[in-house]
């Protein structure tokens, strides 16, 4: 699993004053917003004795424990301790991760990482959301999710994948009678995503879609659609179907909530059936997609993908799914997979949690000592500057000291 960009882990609409736990490569988070309607997310975990704070409540744009009331603002800084005497000083280890957060196409973003801004992959450009239907444009949406029991990198690899469609969806839009692909050529817009462009021969159409295409031919005669497949990182997918009666786009957040589970979250948009009437429809077809997809790819093994290009067979049409694999393993080395390194462990092994380093902990190295939940490992560099930082310190409470 791959930190240091931005996932888009929640539907806008659905994030409010009242927290919430969104999990995230292994990593619980509280998300909500504040009076003023800035989404927070902040580590779902108390520093004092370990409560969820998405269990709490928020008040004045702050998350309050539901365990002591110890009250966090949006930095993640506690800023009141109930228990506490009047003047007694709020220690500086009071203070959870708090990770940049972004709105954009209907999705709350959370950057999963320590990058500086200046650093930081940028968000995909989804250029469709600029011509909605409910602004005066061409597309209407729908949108919705559905749970795997998959790694995403193999979902991901999955939605990429044109030579299967004609065996896991036949009948749908899979034509079994045309199963070859033909050669293409790899778009690659910017180093974050790469495409891949074909024409298929899907089967005869079914329902309202066939009573606008009149084509009652064998399989094999069926006019070619164009369609586009490809990964936008980290966890992205987008496909774009050229139908003759109008363009069908769909864009899934495959959301890791563990190596082996995967929530994707998902927005379909049409330029045909445009009326509230066909939405129904449009959900379901979609649904049936995944449906189709998960039957094969829940069962798939190894779970995870490897890392030895050799250790799997690829041939000429799998170029998408080899240029993934390549571009994840230059990020490995940049050190952006999630490892042992980013988890804590506690006294039943079985717990294992993940603890993403926010920027906080980078930006911030007069802070060395201010962090309960540390990772196993640091950014060196940073760790250093945080001993430096720690060993200069002498003026402190006995109530800020470890």
């Amino acid at each position: 699993m791959l930190k240091n960009f931005w996932y888009a882990v929640e539907f806008a609409d659905r994030v409010t004053t009242k927290p919430a736990r969104i999990t995230v490569l292994g990593q619980h988070l509280a998300l909500y917003r504040t009076p003023k309607g800035r989404p927070v997310a902040l580590s779902d975990l108390c520093v004092h004795r370990g409560a969820a704070l998405s269990g709490g409540t928020t008040k004045d744009g702050c998350i309050v424990c539901p365990y002591h009331g110890w009250e966090y603002d949006a930095d993640g800084q506690c800023v009141k301790i109930p228990a506490n005497l009047p003047g007694r000083p709020i220690p500086k280890k009071a203070r959870v991760d708090s990770y940049p957060v972004a709105e954009k196409y209907g999705f709350v973003w959370v950057f999963m990482g320590d990058l500086p801004e200046s650093e930081r992959p940028p968000i995909p450009v989804w250029p469709e959301f600029d011509d909605l239907k409910e602004n005066g444009g061409r597309f209407r949406a729908v949108t919705g999710e559905f749970l795997w029991q998959a790694n995403y990198e193999r979902i991901l690899e999955n939605g990429c994948d044109i030579a299967h469609a004609p065996f896991v969806h036949a009948g749908a839009f899979g034509n079994p009678e045309r199963p070859e692909v033909a050669e293409y050529e790899l778009e690659t817009p910017d180093e974050w995503s790469a495409f891949a462009t074909v024409d298929l021969y899907p089967p005869r159409p079914k329902g309202i879609w066939a009573a606008l295409n009149r084509n009652k031919g064998d399989l094999s005669n069926r006019p070619p659609v164009r369609t586009s497949a490809g990964w936008m990182l980290p966890n992205m997918i987008k496909l774009h179907v050229r139908l003759p009666i109008g363009e069908l786009i769909i864009y899934d957040t495959n959301i890791p909530i563990d190596e082996t589970t995967t929530l994707v979250k998902w927005v379909a948009l049409r330029t045909f059936f445009t009326g509230k009437w066909a939405d129904k429809n449009a959900i379901s077809r979609t649904l049936k997609i995944f449906y189709e997809d998960a039957e094969v790819v829940n069962k798939v093994r190894p779970e995870l993908l490897p890392f030895d290009l050799g250790a799997e067979l690829h041939i000429k049409s799998d170029l998408i799914a080899v240029h993934y694999r390549r571009r994840r393993q230059e990020l490995a080395e940049k050190g952006w997979l999630l490892s042992e390194e980013d988890s804590i462990t506690g006294d039943v092994p079985r717990r294992t949690a993940t603890v993403i380093a926010s920027p906080a902990r980078r930006e911030n190295p007069e802070l060395a000592r201010a962090w309960v939940h540390k990772a196993r490992g640091e950014h060196p560099t940073v760790q250093a500057a945080w001993d430096a930082a720690a060993a200069a310190e002498s003026a402190s409470t006995p109530e800020e000291r470890p």
